[in-house]
């Protein structure tokens, strides 16, 4: 009895045990594909804020002069992700994002023209300090590029989505 006893407990041991090594790999697994995500973020979001302080120039698309969607292209071109080249198209790039889930490497999307509706203007998100603010870098037609919080009233109210590109 008592070797059947064992036997049975060896068994449901070498059992358990499979069991815990293969949750611990696929664990690694999906560990792995997140560090990549978030290195790909902070290159992203590292290449962005290389051109803080570059004036704004309408059409630019150098570190002597860029405007808002050249900046977000070459942010995302620095993990080989081509974008279009202006803000209303690049909202076309991506997944849907709630305001509520919004992530450091998204993308924000912002009608500051005379029409309410049509985009004209993008900005990355860098950091979500809390739910009241979320920081992104975009290049400003009057500071250049440089950071702001969303939750400004003047974004805020011109805020029309947001998109993920890194899924």
């Amino acid at each position: 009895m008592d070797n059947i006893r064992r036997l049975k407990i060896t068994q449901l041991s070498f059992f358990f045990g499979l069991i815990g090594i293969s949750l611990i790999l696929s664990n690694c697994g999906t560990s792995r594909k997140a560090r990549a995500k978030d290195h790909q973020i902070a290159q992203v979001i590292k290449t962005a804020r290389s051109y803080t302080g570059t004036p704004y120039k309408w059409g630019g698309t150098t570190r002597s002069g860029i405007d808002c969607s050249a900046l977000t292209g070459h942010a995302y071109e620095a993990i080989n992700i081509n974008l279009s080249r202006t803000a209303d198209a690049q909202a076309l790039h991506g997944e849907k994002v709630k305001m509520s889930e919004l992530k450091p490497g998204d993308l924000l999307f912002f009608a500051t023209g005379k029409k309410k509706r049509v985009v004209t203007h993008v900005g990355l998100v860098t950091e979500v300090k809390s739910k009241n603010e979320v920081k992104f870098i975009h290049a400003s037609t009057s500071l250049g590029v440089v950071e702001t919080n969303l939750y400004s009233e003047y974004y805020l109210k011109r805020f029309r989505g947001a998109r993920r590109m890194i899924q």
